[in-house]
Order: C-alpha cells, then sequence, then structure tokens
C-alpha cells in the first residue's frame, strides 16, 4: 500500500495515499481497535452540516477568508451528499468527547479544500485553525449529536409511525362491526369490535408521535459557541447563534443557541429524555407485536381470530406451518430499545464538572434506536398489519361460547344470580342461555332479549 505522511503535533504518521484523513485520524484508527461499530452516517452528515454552518458563519463575523470559507462549504456539501464513508472510518470506543470524529472531519474537509485551492498556493486551509475556527470538540459534538438526532426522528421515525397509523386506521373502519370478545388477564372479557380493539392501537401511536415531537424540541438548544468549558473562549460573542441560524437554514429545521452551554457540554439530559418518548412508542409497539401474534395463534388450536400474511415457510420440519415473524422480529427490536435506553440513562449520568465524555456511545445508542425502529415499524406494518384479516368463523364461535356475555344481565337480576348462571354454565359445559333456564331465573326471550353481543359494545342508552 502506498504511503503519505502526515503531521501533527506529536509528529509524523504515515496515512494510506487513497484516503483523506490526516495524523489524528490515524492515531485514533490505530488507538482504538475496539469493535465493530462505526461512527454512524448520520453523524457524519451532521458534522458537514456543522462545519459549512461555522464556515459560513466565521464569514459573516469576518472571522476567516472568504475563498476558505466557500472552499470549507462546497467540500461540506459534496461530501453530504456523496456520502465518502470509507473516509470516515473511526469507531465509536474511542475519546468520550468525540475529538477524533471531530478531526476526522476537520482533517477530510481541509484536505479536499486544499485540492480545490491548490492554484492559490498562499492560500492552505487548516484544519484546527480554519475548519475548526471558533469551535472545540466539546461543544461541536454535542451539537451534532442534536443535529442528528432532530433530523433522524423527524424525517425517518415519525413517518414509520404515521404510515403504521395510516394502515390501522383503515382496519379500524374495515371491521368496525366484527363483534368479538374481549381478553383482559388473557381471560375472556365482555364483547367489543374488532375496529374498537385496533382503534386503540391507532391511539397508542398518536399519542407516541405527540410525545415525540415534544420532546425533540428540547434537541433544537445547540452547545454551538461554548467552545472548551461552556465560556466561548476563542470564539464571537454571537457565534453560537449565527452558527444556529445557518445550520436552520441548511438543514429545514430550526436550530437555537443554548441559553447555558454550561449545561450543553456536561448534561445531556435532552437525549436522555427524547429517547424515553422513543422507548414509550417501543413499549407500545411491543403490546401491538404480541397482540397480533396471540390474536393469529393456532390456527386451529389458538385464539386464531385473525390471519396474517404467509410471507416464508415457518418450519424447515413442520410442512404448512406460519410463524408471525414480522411480531418476533419487530419486539426483538423493541428488546434492543430498551437495552439502548438503559446504556443512554447511564452515560448521561456520567457528566463530571464541565464535560460528558460518553457522548459517542449516546448518540450511537440513540440513532440505532430510531433507526431500528424505524425500519421494523415500517417492515411490520408493510408485510403483517396490511395483510390482517378477520376470521369471523371463529370469532363468532368465540363470542357465542363466552361466558362473559353474563355480565348484561347485572342490570337485570344483579351481580350474584349472574354469577350462578355463569359457574352453572361451566360446571355443566352448558350454554348461558340453558343455564339460565335451568335455574328458573330466565325464560328464554327474557335471555335473548337482555344478552345480545351488538349492543354491549358502547354504553348503556
Amino acid at each position: 500500500m502506498d504511503y503519505r505522511i502526515e503531521r501533527d503535533t506529536l509528529g509524523e504518521m504515515k496515512v494510506p495515499e487513497d484516503k483523506w484523513w490526516g495524523a489524528q485520524t490515524q492515531r485514533s484508527l490505530e488507538n482504538f481497535k475496539i469493535g465493530t461499530e462505526k461512527m454512524p452516517e448520520e453523524i457524519v452528515s451532521a458534522f458537514t452540516v456543522l462545519k459549512q454552518a461555522c464556515a459560513k458563519a466565521n464569514l459573516r463575523l469576518d472571522n476567516i477568508e472568504e475563498d476558505k470559507a466557500e472552499a470549507i462549504s462546497a467540500v461540506c456539501e459534496t461530501i453530504r451528499k456523496e456520502k465518502y464513508t470509507e473516509h470516515f472510518p473511526l469507531v465509536v470506543w474511542q475519546t468520550g468527547s468525540g475529538t477524533q470524529s471531530n478531526m476526522n472531519m476537520n482533517e477530510v474537509i481541509a484536505y479536499k479544500a486544499n485540492e480545490q485551492l491548490k492554484s492559490r498556493k498562499e492560500t492552505v486551509v487548516h484544519p484546527n485553525d480554519d475548519v475548526n475556527r471558533s469551535q472545540s470538540s466539546n461543544d461541536t459534538f454535542p451539537t451534532a449529536m442534536h443535529i442528528a438526532a432532530v433530523i433522524d426522528v423527524h424525517e425517518r421515525l415519525l413517518p414509520a409511525v404515521r404510515h403504521m397509523r395510516d394502515v390501522l386506521e383503515e382496519k379500524v373502519i374495515t371491521f368496525q362491526d366484527v363483534v368479538k370478545i374481549g381478553r383482559t388477564h388473557l381471560q375472556d372479557a365482555t364483547p367489543l369490535t374488532l375496529g374498537q380493539e385496533i382503534s386503540g392501537w391507532v391511539h397508542m401511536l398518536k399519542k407516541s408521535e405527540q410525545m415525540i415531537k415534544e420532546s425533540t424540541e428540547h434537541l433544537r438548544a445547540l452547545a454551538i459557541g461554548g467552545t472548551a468549558v461552556g465560556t466561548g473562549i476563542n470564539a464571537h460573542s454571537k457565534f453560537g447563534e449565527t452558527v444556529a441560524e445557518e445550520i436552520s437554514t441548511i438543514t429545514g429545521h430550526e436550530f437555537y443557541s443554548s441559553e447555558n452551554k454550561f449545561h450543553a457540554l456536561t448534561s445531556h439530559d435532552e437525549l436522555t429524555y427524547a429517547h424515553g418518548a422513543i422507548k414509550a412508542l417501543a413499549a407500545d409497539l411491543m403490546k401491538i407485536a404480541n397482540d397480533v401474534r396471540w390474536l393469529s395463534s393456532g390456527p386451529r388450536s389458538g385464539i386464531g381470530e385473525i390471519t396474517i400474511p404467509a410471507n416464508e415457510p415457518g418450519s424447515s420440519i413442520m410442512p404448512g406451518k406460519v410463524n408471525p415473524t414480522q411480531s418476533e422480529a419487530l419486539t426483538m427490536v423493541v428488546s434492543q430499545i430498551f437495552g439502548n435506553d438503559a446504556a443512554i440513562g447511564f452515560a448521561s449520568s456520567q457528566g463530571n464538572f464541565e464535560l460528558n465524555v460518553f457522548k459517542p456511545v449516546i448518540i450511537y445508542n440513540f440513532l440505532q434506536s430510531v433507526r431500528l425502529l424505524s425500519d421494523a415499524m415500517t417492515s411490520f406494518t408493510d408485510k403483517c398489519l396490511a395483510g390482517i384479516e378477520a376470521n369471523e368463523d371463529v370469532i363468532n364461535n368465540h363470542v357465542k361460547n363466552s361466558l362473559m356475555l353474563v355480565t348484561a344481565l347485572n342490570p337485570h337480576i344483579g351481580y350474584e344470580n349472574a354469577a350462578k348462571i355463569a359457574k352453572k354454565a361451566f360446571d355443566d359445559d352448558t350454554t348461558l342461555k340453558e343455564a339460565a333456564i335451568s335455574l328458573g331465573l330466565l325464560t328464554d326471550e327474557e335471555f335473548e332479549d337482555m344478552v345480545n353481543p351488538e349492543k354491549m359494545i358502547g354504553p348503556n342508552k
């Protein structure tokens, strides 16, 4: 392999000739050979937004030469558009401030900006002095974290939530007249419609969307401008707010400078809070996925009230088996989100004095949760929910055989007598009507008038 020599304050480093990074990136590669988890692409993209915004802000504040600012800005746009992920190879398990990823971005931008300016020999873009001007890793990395989180939640996760909600709203209408037996404590309960049951799922998604939107509002506050410890040393007093304005313009999402940079550098309560809302969505998705696999269980020896699409053979030994694989995939993702939340909560608690140094693991887990949940929701919606059908013969048979229809008799003959009917029907393995007549509590006509499942799916008039 061909190499070139790059230098930093510690000396010379050999860097592969075809790579755009410099000495500090190379040192990180050699010093942190830990795991396979790379810094997320979303963070790389967010850093290009930030570095472009910083160059523009420095230019507006007369703090950088125009040709340097324009070159930096152009390179950032190119990297963001073309990705170039091979030039951002660093692992998550590095310095806890994300310094090496910040320098990775600075070095790559400087390398490519100098290529653009090669006809101007007197102009040299320096990774620290120019690309990182008015900045510290301590305020750039948390700013990139917030940019990436807001964009990913609003452009990836929330559309997946709305897609699932839309599909389920159609099912509510389709099944609005399908009366089925309800279940509480995994035992038979009073009737409702399949549409009503699914409407509960729909409302979960609506509430989760509201809570996630509200929580991400706090992520719009940015640390940039705080530099090393929050004081803003080496930055213009208006740098933070100017950068936030530029970031808002570039992304189309509103951001503003945090009112307290000391908080912004050492606390990640906003990300912990936002991930908590994501965890709440995950908890509801666990319930929905489990309901689907319970309701479709069997199909002949289980509940079997709905059918799900047969996407692939369910067994390598049992022919014709159809398993709720989409439910299984989604619930495994949910278990990962629960684990991520624990990791984020602990890491966020580790802000010592002026800096939290668990930043990479926080944002890695946050973005993984968003990506996994978005993908799993879309898969579950398209490959399972959209194809759900009601098995009305089974549903009707369950309603007919349920002892909990006796609840309709409470207002007429009282709880005690109704309980006698249910117990006798269960003990004698007969119907409620047969038990009621046998006990002399009701006639055939009275029972038929009082016990009607279609009249039990709402409040008494």
